[in-house]
């Protein structure tokens, strides 16, 4: 008999009203996955296998525009979803109407899995769990219309005590790369680990979600330099790690990115579901991505109505070599300027001087959201320390400087935009462009994870007015992890004044040419478990942030069980 052994995981949900979407699974053996929608709505596919594991990518087609319709899961003609137990309510594939008067965009990054619920959470409650708890408790309230998770998914470098035990039964830890993951099959207990959590499993099984990886889903400060990279494959178990770590970064994240058209061009994906087994198939692959960046590309685009989002890899796309450094090869920039322009062009305009499916003097969207795991405006006194080490490890202060530059940047993490100047200035142009002219959008946000903090800031830019569009940097992080009280004071302290001054040193030491913006928190730090949320109706823009806390309690009470979204800051970003 088959059994559903993970998922089921909603992806993608057509967001212009086309009626599709897709839904993602895990079988314990070769079969056919089957999706049936209250409202006749279907999709069929067989699974696929990769390293004695069996998956499939369900297309869903037929969906009606603007309604919630509850699914079922089948394997082999069998119910396998929803649970027959289930506490939670059906999954449901909640559709956009045409035109969609509102669009709710939840995000965040850095998760380490929920400990079982008879074990005690030393950092407190699951954002992810609570939100899932909320929204089952009230079916017809808001909620997201999308998850985005923006990086570190999964820590291969840091795992659990169940994780470790597992581990411990396969190999010897006290051989590298110890407690850490080392293959394809230890990666997979990493995501049983994580999204078998029942109300995370429940979560993402009814609210679609857009994924992009981050350094702890392969190591910590994954791709650093060259020298780091060097150092890294001199490691005798590095190869196994970095191809485990692709290849299910391919099956579990980045295929439900993709849409159902994006799919049936996708070779490699054709290509696996036609071999009895893919293994070797991808096994190749991820190895050409890990030598050659250029040939995979991890980045990818959403057009939710008049929404765009364009995902950024800024992990797996880098150009090392020192003096050519750039968080994207040169194809990948082109691609990530193309997508944020196309229909912004000229050429690409009606005659009445509206983008594509846009009314009279607007572009193709009226709101553009740049998602990148890392962010783009850090604390000024933390950029300009990157910028510093960037420098002196190109040289501009002599070899010993440069020795000392390597050393600082690997054991201070100095590896955001900032530790790419060139590519730091050139996202600034790209969003100065974009949010520039009569048929600018009303914002520009760059989403963003990775610092395990949350702020809001905005640039201004120093040659001219700027932009026509709000532009702000939205970071929000973590969703369960923690953060050392020390950083905590080292990230208040990088906002101040007196790091202002002594970042503004660095840069003079460093002879760096002035940045063409510059920048100020208008919200947090916030530190905590928590979650952001984009409210977009027309060309409005509501920002909310929830943290995650245990509930209060009287004195008198006994303890009270489970958690709550706690609103923290609540504002528009649009006059």
């Amino acid at each position: 008999m088959t059994r559903l052994r993970l998922g089921p995981l909603l992806r993608y949900v057509d967001g212009d009203g086309g009626g599709t979407a897709t839904v993602w699974v895990e079988a314990d053996r070769p079969s056919t996955a089957e999706v049936r929608c209250g409202d006749g709505a279907y999709g069929t596919s067989r699974t696929f296998r990769i390293a004695g594991h069996h998956y499939a990518l369900i297309p869903v087609t037929g969906l009606t525009p603007g309604t919630d319709t509850p699914y079922e899961v089948l394997l082999d003609d069998r119910r396998v979803w929803p649970p027959e137990d289930s506490r939670f309510p059906p999954s449901t594939i909640r559709t956009p109407a045409v035109p969609d008067p509102e669009l709710r965009v939840s995000f965040g990054s850095c998760r380490w899995a929920s400990p079982p619920h008879d074990e005690p959470d030393p950092i407190g409650p699951d954002a992810l769990d609570t939100l899932a708890t909320r929204i089952a408790g009230h079916p017809a309230a808001a909620r997201p219309d999308v998850l985005l998770l923006l990086g570190d998914q999964v820590y291969a470098d840091e795992t659990s005590k169940a994780t470790r035990r597992r581990l411990a039964e396969r190999r010897d830890l006290s051989e590298p790369p110890g407690a850490e993951v080392a293959d394809y099959e230890e990666y997979t207990h990493l995501y049983d680990e994580s999204w078998s959590d029942p109300a995370v499993r429940w979560l993402l099984s009814t609210v679609p979600s857009c994924m992009i990886f981050d350094d702890h889903d392969l190591i910590d400060d994954w791709n650093t330099s060259a020298s780091w990279l060097a150092d890294m494959r001199a490691k005798p178990w590095w190869q196994e790690r970095v191809l485990g770590g692709l290849m299910s970064y391919w099956v579990y994240q980045h295929l439900g990115n993709l849409s159902p058209d994006e799919l049936a061009a996708d070779k490699l994906y054709a290509a696996v579901r036609a071999e009895p087994d893919g293994t070797e198939l991808l096994r190749r692959f991820a190895s050409e991505a890990d030598r050659d960046p250029a040939c995979a590309r991890w980045s990818y685009r959403r057009d939710f109505g008049r929404t765009r989002l364009v995902m950024v890899d800024s992990r797996a796309a880098r150009v090392l070599a020192e003096g050519d450094r750039a968080m994207l090869d040169e194809a990948e920039a082109r691609w990530v300027r193309d997508q944020v322009l196309d229909g912004r062009r000229t050429e690409d305009r009606g005659a009445d001087g509206g983008g594509p499916g846009g009314p009279p003097g607007r572009g193709p969207y009226d709101h553009l959201l740049i998602g990148t795991s890392l962010p783009w405006l850090l604390p000024p006194f933390i950029h300009d320390v990157e910028s510093w080490d960037s420098a002196l490890c190109g040289g501009e202060r002599g070899p010993r400087w440069a020795r000392f530059g390597e050393r600082l940047r690997r054991a201070a993490d100095l590896e955001h935009w900032a530790a790419f100047p060139d590519s730091f200035e050139d996202l600034a142009a790209l969003i100065a462009e974009a949010g520039s002219g009569p048929d600018a959008p009303a914002t520009v946000c760059v989403l963003s994870g990775d610092v395990h903090h949350a702020y809001v800031a905005e640039p201004s830019w120093t040659a001219g007015d700027g932009p026509d569009a709000r532009i702000v940097q939205l970071t929000c992080s973590p969703v369960h992890n923690s953060v050392p009280g020390y950083m905590k004071l080292g990230f208040r302290f990088s906002w101040s004044g007196p790091a202002r001054r002594l970042g503004h040193a660095l840069i003079r030491h460093g002879r760096i040419a002035r940045s063409s913006v510059n920048w100020r928190k208008t919200g947090g730090p916030w530190f905590g478990n928590q979650l952001m949320t984009l409210t977009l109706r027309g060309r409005s823009a509501g920002l909310r942030l929830e943290q995650a806390r245990a509930r209060g309690r009287a004195p008198e009470a006994g303890p009270t069980p489970g958690a709550e979204l706690v609103t923290v800051q609540e504002r528009s970003l649009t006059p």
